[in-house]
């Protein structure tokens, strides 16, 4: 018998595990021993919160980041040819969307291993979710360019792209970057055309607001550093 992989969600920021995801992670989590990880450090701490009896030496964690060789990450499985279960973590929200993880994914799948997804909190899903967009056609785009006259080109074709289609377009920022994107935004989409800003989700400070471009212009929300979502639909 061969092992699972497991699909293991984290929290969108520092709360209570449990107050965002079903025990059924947790009891997951009690269960296995190995874990693939894209921050060793990070990952301890949450496995450490939601199972706080579980042994921090019997862990084995392999890690997943843009400087691990894919050579040895095709190795990352083989405790689930021998019939142990492995969990791949993420380090906010869900693995392998927006986030590490798919190749590993991928690799469950051509080896024949089970993968078993977790219910936990998304981002991305939980920002549409209160958009008031589009929820029957919308497309995660990522990060837009850095450089300023790219980014409002890619705007303008995302907005194009909503409007022909009648889908919503979903984007991320750097958190630190978050004011600039709002200005661009602003002053690069038709003022019709409704753009949501969702920060914080799940979190005391959870700031979700849809308005037309035009609206926004009133207002500026404190999103500096803080992660947050970008949704446009024209």
């Amino acid at each position: 018998m061969k092992g699972n992989l497991y699909l293991i969600p984290t929290t969108l920021g520092d709360n209570e595990p449990l107050e965002v995801m079903p025990i059924s992670v947790k009891s997951v989590v009690e269960s296995l021993t190995h874990f693939i990880v894209e921050n060793e450090k990070s990952a301890r701490r949450f496995i450490k919160k939601i199972t706080p009896s579980k042994s921090q030496p019997s862990l084995q964690l392999k890690l997943i980041d843009k400087y691990v060789d894919p050579v040895e990450v095709n190795t990352y499985l083989d405790v689930c040819m021998q019939g142990e279960s492995i969990g791949l973590l993420s380090e906010a929200g869900v693995p392998a969307v927006a986030d590490p993880g798919s190749d590993v994914v991928a690799l469950a799948h051509k080896k024949g291993i089970r993968v078993v997804p977790l219910v936990g909190p998304s981002s991305i899903l939980m920002a549409m979710m209160a958009s008031g967009m589009n929820g029957q056609s919308f497309a995660f785009n990522g990060y837009l360019p850095i450089e300023k006259g790219d980014r409002k080109r890619e705007i303008k074709r995302l907005e194009r792209l909503s409007k022909d289609h009648k889908q919503s377009q979903i984007f991320i920022e750097t958190p630190y970057r978050n004011h600039k994107m709002l200005d661009d935004l602003q002053a690069t989409l038709s003022p019709s055309t409704r753009l949501c800003i969702a920060a914080d989700i799940t979190m005391p400070s959870e700031y979700i607001r849809t308005f037309t471009v035009a609206e926004w212009k009133n207002q500026k929300p404190e999103i500096h550093k803080i992660p947050a979502i970008f949704i446009i639909h024209a």
